[in-house]
């Protein structure tokens, strides 16, 4: 690998140069912008060169500058949320300008840069692409920036914990969202180990943000493997146009109305630096802190493993009963089946204690079938030697009984009583996130940055279990030489486990030590045989009795021996378990890296602008390390490497129409190169109005888990593994094929034969979609804003997975296994949105249809994203002087979810944010009063994870 970066690195270098060569003479904007009514001055103004990413914003006293290469004549753009956009052009001198800003509406005029990777008003953008600003974000009425994108249209999200969200676009939202990109200034957000992005927790803090700009859909042709379902692009502050210090203190309240605890404080902390030297040398530091009480997960329903669905039946209904959010009752047990091994054991333990003199099973086989279970300790005591009678009878005769007379004992399913969520993740939550940056301005247009991202925490998530992370922590390092039409960069994400366990293992494990599975199925099964002998004890009491029978002096939560045992397990890797020696670990140890290597040349100034022409290219090894807690990698190293490089050609067809052509080609080490196209036109019919159009590619590999996973899940009933041909020759899946799922549970019921499954040696592959786009976006005056758009896309290869059962022997083994399914599965939908300003006040509205079409028999539908959800705002930035209020209102449509952790009804919910903020231009402040789900009316985003209430609080901003 390291010499094929190095020749990529070499022509991203000759490029660079060339670049250099062509570098112009700068000169110096500068000026002041002030308010045409007060005449006081404006901070936090945008003034940049009309189509260019080349500007500035102003102080806390109104003035700006900056440099540029650009020769007069040009056009500078002044624009502010609230305002009217104020456009001049250039032609004499530069210094000293000045602006006055009139209220009103500056709607699609803001200029966004990841549509076509080159600035261009969001009006002409050739796909859907949304963005949030600054001034936006600090108006916001969640509790967070990150909380309010779900406020955008077409988003959805899913709410793991507090800090854990994920995001999604256009169907197939998942808690790990790995259809799904999220980029920080240009740095890969997902972890290494996970491959998806690991939300907020490491980021960007609410005071840096710049800017957020969304990509719904497939764009895999300009940002790679990944964005099969959107790319979400956040930008932090540049030091040189936000200088200063600002602070921001919240404090508020969450759990409100809750009937597992009573309401709980949050507090939160964000601090942000910035300085600047001569327009040289800038340096920055942010800051953030919050501490709170997670949501918890309290599905307590009767969870069927086969359907992957809720079903009737509770702890005391149901015999097998396996609760949601419940751990350690994963594994069932068939009691005859059971029975039948115990007898074995029994059988063999009472022979070997007399020296292999005295089999009971041949002597009690002298007794005719039928014989009443009292008989049979008449017939012991005069026919068994003392010394083993009280074996006998005790440890051998029920489960010999349950066998002769199989009446007895139901060809019935068992579970072991487990533990709730609540008494096994940690929901103290801490999230603690800094970041910093040094940027150094080589020339007006070139600047060297070294920027550090680092995020710590205690938070939940979900995937094929829900995952306590504690002290979890994930860094994201860079440096990068860029400048108008080129950069060039290289970073790492660093991710650490910290004390991170499985909930569902710890579960089982405690139970393990309390009392092992080999004693406790005895237990229940004698027990149970002997209270069915009475012929006035039902089965349903019978099992009640027996459940209590084991269960007796059962370690509870709270107790100083479970705290003891949950402390054992929790600090011991899973890696370490032994059950012969009483060893049992939940906690994993993921210590995977990412290194990732990228440049861009845009050739358009070398064409004089006729045509818009770049080129880029990157590299990336995954270095996976967890110690054999999750990978395969206990005894060696494992790491993948991928390569990619993209072209895009663009031209604009008198001043109506523009072309574009864009095409990408990625090779990732155990999958063949695959190559994505993408075609785009933008038509203006009018001015301010415009129809795009496009064909679009995405595809992305298998992640590194479903390539090299090797875990037990399930409380250890399951094993995960991966989908590459190397597991399934380790595993022996191709050679001692194993039985599906259906077939295996139909077997063991007595309703039908076992049925073999057969993998595909190629193993699992990539999947890709093809997605068509029409949509229109115009001004309809100069304050109505329309945004409508349709898509239609075709997926193939979906990685999905299979359950399968392996007979080893006399004993099954299960697998979960990622593989693809056969034939494609087509998506459909749309999207409409409207901004209107009259005055001050902003009313916003978007709705969002998708659907999913018929889909593959094998295919497990993890569509998971509702038929319709809106959303409806209204703003006022000074209602009354210096205050102003924002409300938001988000409602989404009944959807079934399905995932590896759990399947089932998400129920229609609407939910209010709301804030009302007073500013203090006096010592340039806000006060915020707000809140998130102010009706309080508990949801749920996807089945199996937590319901989400409200959260009020009061913020106190100065200089944000």
């Amino acid at each position: 690998m390291n010499k094929t970066i190095t020749k990529v690195f070499l022509v991203l270098c000759v490029l660079l140069w060339t670049g250099f060569a062509a570098i112009a003479q700068s000169i110096v904007v500068s000026g002041t912008v002030t308010d045409k009514l007060t005449k006081e001055p404006i901070p936090g103004v945008s003034v940049t060169v009309k189509g260019k990413t080349i500007g500035s914003s102003t102080d806390q006293n109104g003035k700006f500058s900056f440099t540029t290469t650009e020769k007069p004549p040009f056009t500078l753009s002044v624009t502010f949320v609230g305002f009217n956009t104020v456009e001049r052009e250039i032609t004499g001198s530069s210094t000293n300008l000045s602006f006055e800003l009139e209220s009103g509406a500056i709607l699609g005029q803001e200029v966004v840069v990841s549509a076509s990777r080159t600035p261009e008003r969001i009006l002409e953008s050739p796909v859907t692409i949304e963005r949030m600003g600054a001034a936006q974000i600090r108006e916001i009425a969640a509790p967070s920036f990150y909380d309010a994108i779900q406020n955008i249209k077409g988003v959805e999200m899913s709410t793991q914990s507090l800090t854990f969200r994920s995001y999604n676009t256009r169907g197939f939202n998942a808690n790990g969202n790995t259809r799904f990109n999220q980029l920080i200034d240009g740095m890969d957000n997902q972890a290494p180990g996970l491959n998806f992005s690991v939300g907020n927790i490491v980021g960007i803090t609410e005071l840096d943000v710049d800017n957020v700009e969304l990509l719904p859909g497939a764009s895999s042709a300009l940002y790679g493997a990944g964005g099969i379902s959107g790319t979400l692009l956040m930008t932090s502050k540049d030091p040189f146009k936000y200088p200063g210090v600002s602070f921001q203190f919240k404090t508020g309240v969450n759990h409100v109305n809750d009937n597992n605890s009573s309401a709980q404080p949050f507090n939160q902390l964000d601090v942000r630096m910035a300085k600047s030297w001569n327009n040289k040398f800038g340096a920055k530091f942010a800051f953030s802190f919050l501490q709170a009480k997670d949501w918890f997960g309290t599905n307590q329903s009767n969870f069927d493993r086969a359907s992957n669905m809720p079903k009737a039946g509770n702890r005391q209904s149901d015999p097998a009963y396996d609760g949601v959010n419940v751990y350690g009752d994963e594994t069932s047990y068939n009691m005859r089946a059971t029975n039948n091994t115990v007898e074995l054991g029994a059988r063999q333990a009472i022979l070997n204690a007399s020296g292999g003199l005295f089999n009971p099973q041949t002597v009690l086989n002298n007794l005719p079938a039928g014989t009443p279970y009292a008989n049979y300790i008449g017939f012991i005591n005069a026919n068994v030697p003392a010394p083993l009678r009280a074996a006998v009878t005790n440890q051998y005769l029920p489960f010999y009984y349950a066998q002769r007379n199989p009446g007895v004992l139901p060809n019935q399913n068992i579970t072991r009583t487990g533990y709730n969520e609540m008494d096994l993740v940690d929901y103290d939550t801490k999230s603690l996130k800094m970041s910093g940056g040094l940027y150094y301005n080589f020339t007006p247009t070139i600047q060297l940055t070294a920027q550090a991202n680092w995020g710590t925490g205690t938070s939940v998530y979900t995937g094929s279990d829900r995952y306590s992370l504690r002290n979890f922590n994930i860094g994201l390092y860079k440096l990068e030489l860029k400048g108008e039409d080129f950069y060039i960069r290289g970073y790492t994400t660093q991710e650490r486990s910290g004390d991170s366990y499985i909930s569902s293992i710890l579960g089982a494990y405690i139970s393990e030590k309390d009392k092992s599975s080999t004693a406790w199925l005895p237990q229940y099964i004698g027990t149970y045989v002997g209270a069915r002998l009475n012929p006035a004890v039902t089965e349903a009491q019978a099992h009640a009795a027996a459940r209590s029978a084991a269960d007796a002096g059962r370690v509870m939560p709270g107790s100083t021996q479970y705290e003891n045992y949950a402390q054992q397990i929790k600090n011991t890797y899973i890696s370490q378990t032994n059950l012969a020696t009483g060893v049992y670990g939940a906690k994993f140890n993921d210590k995977s890296n990412l290194y990732h290597y990228e440049g861009m040349y845009n050739f358009s100034k070398l064409f004089n602008n006729v045509v818009e022409f770049q080129v880029g290219a990157s590299a990336r090894r995954f270095d996976l390390n967890s110690g054999g807690t999750i990978f395969d990698d206990l005894n060696r190293e494992i790491d993948i490497d991928e390569y990619a490089a993209f072209g895009q050609l663009g031209k604009k067809f008198g001043e109506a129409f523009k072309l574009t052509v864009a095409g990408r080609f990625d090779k990732s080490q155990n999958f063949e190169g695959r190559f994505t196209p993408r075609v785009t036109g933008v038509w203006t019919v009018a001015k301010n109005s415009n129809i795009r159009a496009s064909f679009q590619t995405g595809f992305r590999n298998p992640t590194t888990q479903n390539q090299y996973i090797d875990l037990a899940v399930g409380g250890g009933s399951q094993r995960l593994i991966g989908g590459i041909p190397e597991f399934l020759n380790k595993y022996s899946l191709l050679s001692n094929k194993p039985y599906t799922e259906v077939s295996y549970r139909q077997a063991v019921a007595g309703t039908g034969p076992l049925v073999q499954y057969s993998f595909d040696p190629r193993g699992v592959r990539p999947e890709s979609v093809t997605a068509y786009e029409l949509g229109y976006k115009g001004l309809l005056g100069s304050n109505f804003l329309l945004d409508i758009y349709g898509f239609y896309n075709q997926y193939k290869d979906f990685i999905t997975a299979v359950n399968v059962y392996q007979l080893n022997g006399t004993a099954f083994t299960k697998f979960g296994v990622p593989v693809n399914a056969t034939g494609k599965v087509k998506t459909w939908g749309g999207a409409f949105g409207l901004d209107y300003v009259t005055g001050k006040y902003t009313f916003s509205g978007n709705v969002s249809y998708n659907k999913i079409g018929d889909l593959p028999a094998e295919y497990n539908n993890d569509f998971n994203t509702p038929e319709i959800r809106y959303n409806l705002g209204l703003s006022n930035r000074e209602v009354f002087k210096n205050v102003g209020f924002n409300v938001n209102y988000r409602w989404q449509d009944k959807f079934i979810w399905f995932s590896s952790f759990a399947g089932g009804e998400v129920p229609a919910f609407g939910t209010v944010d709301a804030q009302v903020n007073l500013k203090v231009p006096s010592v340039n402040s806000v006060v915020k009063i707000g809140g998130s789900n102010i009706l309080n009316k508990y949801y749920i985003t996807s089945y199996g994870n937590p319901e989400v209430g409200a959260m009020y609080y009061v913020s106190l901003a100065f200089n944000p």
